[in-house]
């Protein structure tokens, strides 16, 4: 078992221990970004050679078999917060950890899939948040690809924001004088022109001429809105 302390952090998040179970590319980015953001993180792979590789990166990271309820439990992993099941490769062993985790009470469980499939067995294991990267990576790059939209995010509630360009003739008049919410049905969240700083917005906020819009609203709206801008 190595460990190591996070010393780049002074402020701690409420919650701040986070198992992340599953080392590969995904677990591995959670993991990262997770201590960029204060929390401790314990690191959990079967790879002694992945074990290795974080050993001088994560607040602590162990060599273990995840689908062990036993050797989770000698872990302590029972007492953190939340875990992150990063394993797609082996669905096998992705269900059972899931599963363990769940018997052993962890409160919050977000866990990787590979297919909707394999999603619904998560859910029905006991994962509380089932994520799809691939799926929502493919999306959110087919939007940029066909220019539409500068950067995009859609949540599973049929909710989505988009950072798209202000319309044609947009520059120096008002959100409310434009009014995209009721033309269009999404709500401006805020402006932005490059080398300067996000701007809320308010219905008296002036659009820059070159400036990109944060919209959100239902994701048809936002689409509908990207196409036609």
């Amino acid at each position: 078992m190595a460990e190591k302390r996070a010393d780049k952090k002074t402020e701690k998040p409420e919650g701040t221990n986070v198992a992340v179970i599953g080392l590969g590319r995904f677990g591995g980015s959670v993991a990262e970004a997770l201590l960029d953001l204060g929390y401790e993180v314990l690191g959990v792979d079967s790879d002694p050679r992945i074990v290795l590789d974080w050993s001088d990166r994560l607040t602590q990271v162990v060599e273990a078999d995840s689908t062990d309820e036993d050797a989770l439990r000698q872990l302590g992993i029972q007492d953190f917060p939340r875990a992150v099941v990063g394993i797609g490769t082996n669905l096998e062993t992705s269900v059972l950890t899931v599963l363990a985790l769940a018997e052993l009470g962890v409160p919050e469980i977000w866990a990787k899939a590979t297919s909707v499939k394999h999603g619904k067995i998560l859910s029905q294991v006991g994962a509380d948040h089932v994520i799809y990267p691939e799926s929502e990576m493919g999306e959110r790059v087919a939007h940029l690809i066909s220019g539409r939209m500068l950067d995009y995010i859609e949540f599973d509630d049929g909710f989505a924001i988009a950072k798209v360009r202000a319309p044609k003739g947009a520059g120096g008049r008002t959100l409310a004088q434009l009014a995209l919410r009721t033309k269009w049905g999404v709500t401006v969240v805020g402006t932005k022109r490059p080398g300067e700083d996000f701007v809320y917005a308010r219905p008296e906020t002036t659009v820059p001429e070159g400036a990109v819009l944060i919209v959100a609203g239902d994701t048809e709206k936002v689409e509908a809105y990207a196409a036609e801008n």
